[in-house]
């Protein structure tokens, strides 16, 4: 069952079948330096699959993106609960998060996936505001939260500086 399609993209459900792929961008120095700041080890990259392969009651989660033509796993994307300093989820509010390999970088399937997430959230889940973090120095996933309309609410600084972003509701 997809939870989602765009003109490109497809999202669904992991499955066995991403494994491989999965544990590709957990273990890429690349796509892990914004999150974290070092590749996964292929134990670490298995139980991280092992989460994600979890089936969930809703619209709500990271999903596999498949590249349709290719029927080819490029990443997870989705939004997800976004929770107060406590831990609660905060009602009527969600978390962004866009992960795309390597080899599909600079080709517009953040920005793609992106607006096929806020679209759900704001259209069909009945979301008020979608939030988000980048870390400093990840400029392209700034450039991409700037074309979907997000805004730049808060610095956090600390051992790495990170950007919080907000994209509300309109009307």
């Amino acid at each position: 069952m997809n939870i989602l399609e765009t003109e490109r993209l497809l999202f669904r459900k992991h499955i066995l079948a991403d494994k491989e792929a999965f544990c590709a961008m957990e273990m890429d120095a690349d796509v892990r330096r914004f999150v974290g700041g070092y590749p996964r080890t292929r134990e670490d990259a298995e139980k991280r699959f092992e989460g994600a392969i979890k089936p969930s009651d809703n619209s709500l989660g990271m999903w596999a993106a498949i590249l349709k033509d290719e029927q080819q796993y490029i990443g997870r994307c989705g939004i997800y609960p976004h929770f107060d300093a406590v831990g609660n989820p905060i009602e009527g509010e969600a978390s962004l998060g866009l992960y795309i390999a390597t080899p599909y970088w600079g080709r517009g399937f953040a920005t793609e996936a992106g607006k096929g997430f806020t679209d759900l959230g704001f259209n069909k889940l009945g979301l008020n505001r979608i939030v988000t973090m980048v870390q400093a120095g990840n400029n392209a996933s700034v450039r991409v939260l700037e074309k979907l309309g997000f805004h730049l609410v808060l610095t956090e600084e600390g051992i790495r500086t990170f950007y919080h972003f907000v994209l509300e509701k309109a009307g």
